[in-house]
């Protein structure tokens, strides 16, 4: 299949090119394999006249396989060397498609701005900082519908994890204020140059309504965080410094319809909507 693709040989050539070196400190794992590109791009379901934010575009891998599919791609990049490359390498080799490209040289973590509005987040994310990275994407951007994320396995299994199980903690229950999120599929470790350690995932999304709260996102959240801080214990003992006591814990606990004996595992997001709202009414 002709459609501009680059597989290993290619990006070790532009990595040459360029005098690049994939470096730890941003995670830099290039993927290598263009059918698990073919893949991402379908599973996202990316369609002609889409705006795509690519985090972390590397040499450009699903780049070219965003435009190939008709998109219009934002991409931010922290590394300067790989942003300055990346337009010069879809200029040669999907020449035509240059003018839907738009790249960003900075922190995903901190941008608050793009030239376009996305519509879809659809990124392989560096390992390390992959939940808040979504999270300030989802935070920022409400036009944000869908996404599809490659991220750690781990990664993956703690953010569509449900309510009781072993991986559920802040990030699935943050995630689940903006989007409803399931896996999409696994991705092994050879598509990538260099080879990681661990296996990948992938997390799709699509976002929806935040639960009903008097409360802000940030109150929420700020619930969220105390109760897992603390995740052996129960809610109203994990509770306590933000309420101000354990006595004031549950009694907010009690108006918000939640068992003070309960553990912050067992609560799901409307749950923690309630926890806050009742604190917020007081």
């Amino acid at each position: 299949m002709d459609d501009g693709l680059l597989g290993a040989g290619e990006v070790r050539s532009i990595a040459e090119r360029w005098g690049i070196r994939p470096t730890k400190q941003w995670g830099q794992n290039f993927v290598v394999d263009a059918n698990t590109v073919r893949r991402i791009v379908r599973l996202a379901g990316v369609r002609p006249g889409d705006v795509v934010l690519e985090v972390g575009p590397g040499v450009g891998s699903l780049t070219l396989g965003l435009l190939a599919a008709g998109a219009h791609v934002v991409a931010v990049e922290i590394d300067p060397v790989l942003a300055e490359a990346l337009p010069d390498t879809v200029a040669r080799l999907r020449h035509d498609d240059v003018g839907r490209l738009d790249v960003i040289a900075g922190d995903a973590l901190r941008v608050s701005d793009l030239p376009r509005v996305p519509d879809a987040l659809v990124a392989n994310l560096p390992y390390n900082v992959a939940v808040p990275v979504v999270l300030h994407l989802l935070e920022t951007f409400p036009s944000l519908r869908t996404g599809l994320v490659m991220v750690q396995s781990e990664v993956a299994d703690r953010l569509v994890a449900p309510p009781g199980s072993r991986t559920y903690g802040v990030p699935s229950v943050k995630l689940a204020w903006f989007a409803t999120a399931a896996r999409a599929g696994a991705v092994p470790a050879s598509v990538f140059w260099p080879v990681p350690r661990v296996e990948s995932g992938l997390v799709a999304f699509t976002r929806h309504d935040s639960p009903p709260s008097r409360a802000s996102r940030s109150e929420v959240f700020a619930v969220i965080d105390a109760a897992f801080a603390q995740r052996r214990k129960t809610l109203r003992a994990a509770l306590a410094g933000w309420a101000g006591s354990a006595a004031e814990a549950e009694r907010v606990l009690v108006a918000a319809g939640v068992d003070p004996g309960a553990r912050g595992e067992s609560l799901d997001i409307a749950q923690f909507a309630r926890i806050a709202s009742a604190r917020a009414l007081t």
